[in-house]
């Protein structure tokens, strides 16, 4: 019985090793080569304005949900803190300093072992999450690298690599945009993904409270990533 299991167990390996190459192979693209400069900020600028940037500067508060309503935040751009839960836990993060941050079960605020393990799950969250959320608005953050890319259409992308801050600094996402600056989708070449180039969308907005556009879903391949109910208001 043990011997069966295992060749089956084995065979199932092999499967899903071949099934990985074949797709490594049919979707994967090299890193493209961009051209850093006034064209690649002015480029980006073009996209901030089409999305209204100031409205989103003006907007204290955030909030949305993600993984299919999983994680909730609410995110006080001011004071920069986040109310971050799950399940049946609460972490309040201060992120310009960690050791403000506290976390809670239910009510009860828990052990500091715990606490910390709560708080490090609660960041790396926030970091993916807010990412889905914000990602137009985060181009000129500090690490940085915007260049043009030429598309096999012939038209220009806005590569943005971010060379330091989240979990995974050095990943690089191209922007595929309408004439007036409106962002499309963005292709990935990020660590957690083999598989470089994949395309996700970014053409599902609402309107904020603040005037600010924000995303409600992004289509990755036959997966929807919904955002809940999105807000940004003073």
């Amino acid at each position: 019985m043990l011997k069966k299991l295992g060749k089956i167990l084995l065979g199932l390996l092999l499967l899903v090793l071949i099934s990985a190459g074949i797709l490594y192979a049919l979707y994967h693209e090299p890193l493209p080569q961009g051209v850093a400069g006034k064209e690649a900020d002015a480029l980006a600028t073009k996209m901030l304005t089409a999305l209204n940037h100031e409205a989103y500067k003006e907007a204290r508060y955030l909030e949305w949900s993600f993984v299919n309503g999983k994680h909730h935040y609410k995110w006080d751009k001011v004071s920069d803190t986040v109310l971050v839960s799950w399940k049946d836990y609460q972490v309040s993060l201060d992120l310009k300093n960690s050791t403000k941050s506290t976390a809670k079960k239910g009510n009860k605020r828990v052990t500091s072992d715990k606490e910390k393990q709560l708080i490090k799950k609660a960041t790396s969250y926030f970091n993916n999450d807010s990412f889905w959320l914000v990602a137009p608005y985060k181009v000129f953050d500090k690490g940085t690298i915007r260049s043009i890319v030429h598309l096999e259409n012939g038209e220009k992308g806005l590569m943005v690599t971010y060379t330091s801050g989240g979990d995974t600094p050095g990943d690089s996402y191209v922007w595929l945009l309408q004439p007036n600056g409106f962002p499309i989708s963005f292709r990935m070449w990020v660590n957690i993904i083999p598989i470089g180039g994949l395309e996700a969308g970014w053409d599902t907005w609402q309107v904020t409270e603040s005037g600010a556009f924000l995303p409600v879903e992004h289509q990755l391949g036959p997966v929807t990533l919904e955002m809940g109910s999105v807000r940004a208001y003073r």
